[in-house]
């Protein structure tokens, strides 16, 4: 009996392990394409929760299940249970073991929050924090960490996006991004907290009033991707996203001389439309909001 108890467990564990793996591959296929070189640091680290949150539930599941088919009371028993009053060796294991779970999470957590070092609202408060000063990198490797070639502006508001490159004073509410070149984007704030957030990058970094953020990061797939406001900064914040435009580096520049030739007029605004003919309107709501800021005036409106 025990022998074929072994067994089982021993078959149960080899399938659970397997269709727990079996998750975590799936898992790469639930965000969009990678479209910068930071991508995978975020989709391994999903990928390893999926496989460990996979062998959980699956292992308790099955577990349940097995008891139910196996050790059920016959019907009619209506007699109590064994007077069970303790297992001093197993409190102690389902105690430990959720203990290095969440050690094991943490730090692997941490070393990607590390890899990134994606910079959060504490971190730029507390000035005398060291970390603040590093640049964000994704990989080890020389290409990833070479210096920066683009050094991008990024103006937040309520409620627009504005992108001041130092190619002859191009500016844009789209973000135009060269392929496979390392990009430094200085993050500031007019008004409120914003977060900046490419899901194509994984990448998101709070922006702070009056502050300025560099961050850094790699895009290597070209394309056309969105960047939203992941903070609510206001009634009309989920205006607030625009595209982000990965070209190869001859037509990166091809489009910055593009721009460079157009004068600057004031761009859409949807925030701003919204928010007129919400004033139009003869039937008010009675709720205070704030006006939204005036359009940005750039060479490029997308």
């Amino acid at each position: 009996m025990k022998i074929r108890s072994f067994l089982l467990l021993t078959v149960f564990l080899v399938v659970l392990t397997g269709v727990s793996l079996w998750m975590g591959k799936q898992a790469y296929s639930w965000f969009p394409p990678q479209a910068a070189a930071e991508s995978h640091l975020i989709d391994e680290l999903f990928s390893f929760l999926v496989v460990l949150g996979t062998f959980i539930f699956c292992g308790v599941v099955g577990m349940l299940l097995y008891s139910v088919a196996f050790y059920r009371v016959p019907a009619g028993d209506t007699s109590d249970g064994p007077p069970i009053e303790g297992n001093i060796t197993l409190e102690v294991v389902w105690t430990a073991i959720p203990i290095l779970l969440v050690v094991w999470i943490a730090t692997y957590s941490y070393q990607i929050y590390e890899q990134m070092a994606i910079r959060g609202p504490m971190e730029v408060v507390h000035l005398h924090i060291p970390e603040m000063m590093k640049t964000a990198y994704a990989d080890t490797n020389s290409d990833a960490i070479a210096e920066p070639k683009e050094k991008i502006s990024v103006i937040a508001k309520q409620w627009a996006w504005e992108f001041h490159y130092p190619y002859k004073n191009v500016t844009s509410t789209e973000l135009h991004l060269p392929t496979n070149q390392r990009v430094q984007l200085a993050l500031t704030s007019e008004d409120v907290l914003h977060g900046f957030y490419i899901p194509a990058f994984r990448l998101k970094q709070d922006i702070i009033p009056k502050r300025t953020i560099d961050f850094e990061f790699t895009p290597m797939r070209e394309g056309t991707y969105r960047l939203m406001d992941s903070q609510f900064s206001g009634a009309y914040f989920a205006t607030m996203d625009t595209k982000v435009v990965v070209q190869s580096p001859d037509d990166y520049k091809h489009w910055l001389n593009k721009a460079a030739s157009q004068k600057p007029t004031p761009a859409k605004n949807q925030a701003v439309w919204e928010y007129t003919q919400a004033q139009q309107k003869s039937a008010k709501s009675g709720w205070p909001t704030v006006v939204p800021a005036a359009p940005p005036v750039v060479n490029f409106s997308g």
